[in-house]
């Protein structure tokens, strides 16, 4: 029987085991933490990113290796390589982890990014807002998430400490963001998802609505973006692609080599899910059907579970106890905007 290795065990580890057992296959995860959410519906190996001997073990005990997050270490990868391959391949990893390299990645391959500089110290930090203008965004190049890891600084009082190697972005006038969920088989077959129209708050992804409100040209452009990047890396499994919609077009805000938040509602109105998409593209299967049958609405449950949940709506629960700013499950409502 196919085991699928899961690097990481949150949340979406645990909807890709799931996606795994529906198929028929096994799911094994590892990860550092003690009960992570993903163990409780799959084998569990607990160990450190750099405990060579058991991540060489656990990858041992699979088919095939991929990962629930990207800021998986180097070591973990050069542990489970000897056994089992990983997919998505190390590239798409080395260009996600660090943002100069991500913009670099995608300017090389003839998209367009916001404008942006590194920055190491203040005095790089005070060239870059005099070269880019305010207002603009500071980001952490590495490890960043979830709003985590970044300032926007509005005016020269705001510049903040510099306390890591860091880029900063000059703000993209734009209209509305979306993202484009696609998948890549191993065959080099892909597969995309109607864009999402994306709503932030806080940093934090709040609400996703498919169809995205944009002309179906833009819809078109935004799926060869994701196709571009995707056969440029020899991806294989599902990537998430944030853009922003600007007056010009479309301009790449990130990619997440990984099934995605903005995703998720693909449970409840697509053929094929986006979990399901991507077991399929890392066992080697064939692609599955990813056409949405019903316009939807996806919204984060975050700090917080309502008392109450509308009966009408998909709820998918992590399983996560409450704390501020923390993804606890999402809800997903079909037929209609919000």
């Amino acid at each position: 029987m196919t085991t699928i290795g899961i690097l990481g065990g949150g949340q979406l580890g645990r909807m890709l085991a799931m996606a795994a057992a529906r198929l028929g296959m096994r799911a094994h995860v590892l990860d550092p933490g003690e009960a992570p959410v993903a163990s409780e519906v799959a084998a569990f190996t607990r160990a450190s990113w750099d405990d060579a001997e058991s991540v060489a073990a656990f990858a041992k005990a699979c088919s095939v290796v991929t990962y629930e997050f990207e800021n998986v270490p180097a070591a973990a990868l050069d542990a489970v390589e000897p056994w089992a391959p990983v997919r998505p391949g190390r590239r798409a990893l080395e260009v996600s982890q660090d943002r100069i390299h991500e913009k670099a990645f995608l300017e090389g391959i003839g998209l367009r990014v916001a404008p942006y500089m590194a920055v190491d110290d203040p005095d790089a930090l005070a060239r870059a807002v005099a070269a880019l203008g305010m207002p603009a965004i500071l980001k952490t190049r590495r490890l960043g998430y979830d709003g985590r890891g970044q300032a926007r600084i509005d005016a020269p009082d705001d510049l903040p400490v510099v306390e890591a190697p860091s880029v900063l972005e000059g703000v993209v006038p734009f209209e509305r963001e979306v993202s484009v969920i696609a998948a890549r088989g191993l065959d080099g077959s892909v597969v995309a998802y109607d864009p999402g129209e994306n709503v932030h708050e806080g940093g934090i992804l709040r609400r996703t609505t498919v169809p995205a409100a944009i002309p179906p040209a833009l819809r078109q452009d935004a799926v060869l973006i994701a196709g571009r990047i995707l056969n440029a890396l020899d991806y294989v499994g599902v990537i998430g692609v944030e853009l922003f919609v600007g007056r010009d077009g479309l301009v790449v805000n990130e990619i997440a080599p990984r099934v995605h938040n903005s995703g998720h509602w693909t449970e409840a109105a697509c053929v094929v899910d986006q979990f399901e998409q991507h077991v399929r593209a890392v066992a080697g299967w064939p692609l599955g059907d990813g056409r949405r049958h019903s316009d939807a609405v996806m919204e984060n449950l975050i700090g917080e579970i309502p008392l109450s949940l509308d009966p009408a709506a998909k709820v998918h629960l992590y399983g996560k106890s409450p704390r501020p700013g923390r993804k606890l499950g999402h809800v997903t409502r079909l037929g209609g905007r919000a």
